[in-house]
């Protein structure tokens, strides 16, 4: 992390508290901006554009060029680790990520870790070049799906899922599933030490599937297998801030934070700050959490929300990172994200 340490995104996660939030935005990189769209179809499909640096580095590169963010995140996809564990990642158009769907624990234990590593490198370089490229303290984000989220792609098999075979797991085969999050965990930690021995600044752990789980549930889907996840981090002597992004937690959002261990915690849309202010602890840092869509509406629901939130964790002398409740989409106007950015920045 040379250098890192000083910017303001870094301090605000060990908790500072500054004039203005360090804003950036979950998908910053990606499908909103014709410059992206260009040079993701020289790529032949999704995943050769994931594992080409070049393009990779590029794309991470492309929204600092336009607005003035605080920090960088890696420019690849959760379902990576899926595609290094042997499950036959594809991207088909039109039907977004297709993978053998798994059936039994024990397929997991066949994959050798270090083959994770290797099959993984050319993220690895990707953050090589990327710090190389950035200017010296920038600070780069990396990243992983957390375990549960992660599971729920490899049994399904698909995205866009409604999670209903792996919550049955949790009913009918909790053995089994408590293995396939074990594996992954051991999976996911040898993936982010890598990307920190590679340069990375920050770690994000997005849990896109929290939602909508019993209290009970919740506890060893998403909880333990992060506190684990983080633990082993820790172990291996891991320094720099990790982010969960329980997305959908509500109310389990304080036991989440209480007992996983990271350093902050990534708000969904549907959070509410009086709630978060209330039951986190004073000084815990928060990130998020402005409604994706106000980035097509713009204008005044945009910024007088942005406002709304920023006010909400200054008066509660709570750091925070100003970002989205999940990621931009592709219809968002990219006047609307210069917009946000000029507001935000006038603020000191």
């Amino acid at each position: 992390m040379a250098g890192a340490e000083n910017s303001l995104f870094i301090r605000t996660l060990q908790g500072e508290t500054s004039v203005r939030p360090p804003v950036w935005l979950m998908r910053q990189a990606g499908r909103y901006l014709p410059e992206y769209r260009e040079i993701r179809a020289t790529a032949k499909n999704f995943l050769d554009f994931c594992y080409t640096p070049s393009l990779s580095v590029e794309a991470t590169l492309q929204p600092l060029r336009r607005y003035p963010f605080d920090a960088a995140i890696l420019f690849a996809d959760i379902l990576l680790i899926l595609d290094a564990m042997d499950r036959g990642l594809r991207f088909e158009t039109g039907e977004g990520p297709i993978l053998n769907p798994l059936e039994k624990a024990s397929d997991l234990e066949k994959v050798n870790l270090s083959k994770v590593a290797t099959r993984l490198s050319p993220v690895m370089e990707t953050v090589s070049r990327l710090k190389q490229n950035l200017e010296p303290g920038f600070p780069l984000i990396g990243f992983a799906g957390s375990p549960w989220t992660v599971a729920v792609y490899a049994i399904e098999g698909r995205g866009g899922t409604d999670k209903k075979l792996p919550k049955l797991w949790a009913y009918t085969r909790p053995d089994e599933l408590k293995a396939v999050l074990d594996h992954i965990v051991l999976a996911t930690t040898e993936y982010l030490k890598a990307q920190v021995e590679a340069g990375v600044d920050a770690l994000m752990l997005f849990d896109s599937w929290a939602e909508n789980l019993p209290d009970t549930v919740f506890d060893w889907l998403v909880i333990e297998p992060t506190k684990k996840l983080v633990a082993n981090l820790w172990a291996e002597g891991i320094t720099v801030p990790i982010i969960g992004f329980p997305r959908g937690a509500g109310a389990k959002l304080p036991d989440y934070v209480a007992r996983t261990g990271v350093t902050a915690v990534g708000l969904d849309t549907g959070q509410v700050p009086a709630f978060v202010n209330a039951n986190l602890p004073a000084g815990f840092p928060v990130q998020g959490h402005l409604d994706p869509l106000t980035m097509i509406a713009g204008g005044k629901a945009m910024l007088n929300r942005a406002d709304e939130l920023i006010e909400a964790y200054r008066s509660a002398e709570r750091p925070h990172v100003f970002n989205l409740g999940h990621g931009i989409t592709p219809d968002a106007n990219p006047e609307n994200v210069a917009e946000l950015m000029k507001h935000i920045q006038a603020m000191g």
